[in-house]
């Protein structure tokens, strides 16, 4: 009896890994932000080749202060960001997309400017696959330069309580 729960311990290990090679990361990039800049987005797909679904629940980075997943909310005619606590689901076999007017990845209390050509470090924290390490470029291009924001009127970086960040 103890052999095979040593054996299965041991399969459990080598299984850990595999996990991780079910998420990966497409076509990422960050929006410039200017030096007076408070605030910064990352966007990317997420993608899960695995047989279970899966959930990105938190993310780091030291470009920030505090690093928070994020999504758009319709309140009238704005559109308010508000932290996503309990993460974005990964289904298996399927594309996560983490893209503007929708969810991503918020920088919050930027450290520095992100200019175009600059990288960030970013961790995703995967609830099964565990933590990934991705560097994301900051791409002036994918950068909306109508001055509309997305075609938005009005953006609120609150937490969804009249609180700004």
């Amino acid at each position: 009896m103890k052999r095979f729960a040593f054996v299965a311990a041991t399969a459990a290990l080598f299984a850990l890994p595999a996990l991780a090679d079910t998420i990966t990361i497409n076509d990422a990039y960050a929006r410039v932000a200017s030096p007076m800049a408070q605030s910064g987005a990352a966007f990317m797909g997420i993608q899960n080749t695995g047989m279970e679904d899966d959930r990105l629940v938190s993310a780091r980075s030291d470009v920030a202060q505090r690093v928070e997943l994020h999504t758009h909310i319709a309140d009238g005619d704005v559109m308010r960001m508000v932290e996503v606590e309990e993460g974005f689901e990964i289904p298996a076999g399927d594309m996560h997309m983490l893209e503007r007017g929708g969810h991503h990845v918020m920088f919050m209390g930027l450290n520095r400017k992100l200019a175009h050509g600059d990288e960030v470090a970013v961790t995703l924290v995967f609830e099964k696959a565990g933590e990934m390490d991705v560097v994301i470029p900051v791409d002036l291009e994918r950068n909306d330069v109508t001055g509309e924001m997305g075609g938005m009127k009005m953006m609120d970086h609150g937490d969804g309580h009249g609180h700004k960040h």
